[in-house]
């Protein structure tokens, strides 16, 4: 029987715990990193080996994260926040990372990535359509992180790019609950449930689908004003409103490329049965 490879998995929340529970279930040796010391004890108890690793702290701990990094493949789940700074000391932090891989045994990058590289289109999105964020937004935070990991020959490296990331704790109806005179109703939502979510990324590990960019979104997509106003009723809560727009502004993401060269079939394929 084959070995089943050492994962590390850097950001152990929303997503990366539940994945890194159902990577130790399926028998491999997970590493999982935390910002949070009363988090370590929540992945010991499921399995996990755990790593106090703060990138944004400037006294971290190197070894903490030389230790963690001892595994063949890294799933590297940390979603920038773009507010604060414009993203300046996400790159920062993913340059402290990129050359402390340099000195790993990781041979494998799964990079937990966002439909938001891509611009509003109006028109159905592939992945191929980055090159119109070279052209318009050529200064794109999540773009440049996931080509910081893509560019080396010391690893390969899949990029997803998730859409709305739905599920467990994450009850879309509290998003928009409650405003008012919003924009674009009319335009389609790009949403994943994090069963599918999980469901992809141990799909890529099994199958050893490297060297890939796959959009990952369900397959319908119901319009915003559509899913928000049921969302918010699904919960009691006061239903949004929405604008009259002449021209609404839209991206519709494709995940056929993942459908077809996984043959993964969503579970969650209407967000409207999130709710």
């Amino acid at each position: 029987m084959q070995k089943k490879a050492d994962i590390s998995i850097m950001g152990c929340g929303w997503l990366g715990l539940p994945l890194a529970e159902a990577l130790v279930r399926s028998g491999h040796r997970v590493n999982g990193s935390t910002t949070s010391e009363p988090k370590m004890e929540v992945l010991r108890e499921a399995g996990i080996s755990p790593f106090l690793v703060n990138l944004s702290d400037s006294q971290f701990d190197k070894q903490v994260l030389e230790d963690f990094l001892r595994a063949e493949v890294l799933v590297l789940n940390i979603p920038p926040k773009l507010r604060s700074d414009g993203g300046e000391s996400y790159l920062q932090q993913m340059t402290i990372l990129r050359k402390a891989l340099l000195a790993s045994p990781v041979s494998r990058v799964l990079f937990v990535s966002s439909t938001s590289v891509y611009p509003e289109l109006n028109r159905i999105v592939t992945e191929e359509d980055t090159s119109y964020t070279d052209e318009l937004d050529p200064d794109n935070t999540l773009l440049k992180a996931e080509r910081m990991f893509q560019d080396s020959e010391n690893w390969v490296c899949t990029v997803v790019r998730f859409g709305g990331l739905v599920g467990a704790n994450r009850q879309p109806g509290r998003f928009l609950a409650g405003k008012h005179d919003l924009p674009n109703g009319d335009a389609p939502v790009n949403m994943i449930h994090l069963e599918d979510c999980l469901g992809i990324l141990e799909r890529i590990i099994a199958q050893e689908k490297w060297g890939q960019v796959y959009n990952a979104c369900a397959d319908e997509h119901p319009s915003r004003r559509a899913f928000y106003e049921a969302a918010a009723k699904a919960l009691d809560l006061e239903i949004p409103t929405f604008k009259d727009m002449e021209e609404t502004h839209f991206k519709l993401i494709s995940s056929q490329k993942l459908k077809d060269d996984l043959a993964y079939v969503f579970s969650y394929p209407d967000p409207m049965a999130f709710l």
